[in-house]
């Protein structure tokens, strides 16, 4: 199950872009993962500042 991150809560940081081994997150006014890419490995999640990343449902 990939991870997604929500559209309120993302600040567009970039700090679970860099931390991604995939390069899964793509940059935007909110970034986004690609659930292709994504290993599911939940490293995004861990330093995400806003919580805003989550497994998908």
């Amino acid at each position: 199950m990939a991870y997604k991150i929500s559209e309120t809560e993302c600040v567009a940081c970039g700090t679970c872009q860099g931390e991604c081994p995939a390069g899964a997150i793509k940059e935007g006014d909110v970034y986004s993962i690609d659930p292709n890419l994504c290993l599911d490995c939940g490293t995004c999640a861990g330093v995400c500042p806003m919580g805003a990343i989550s497994p998908a449902e």
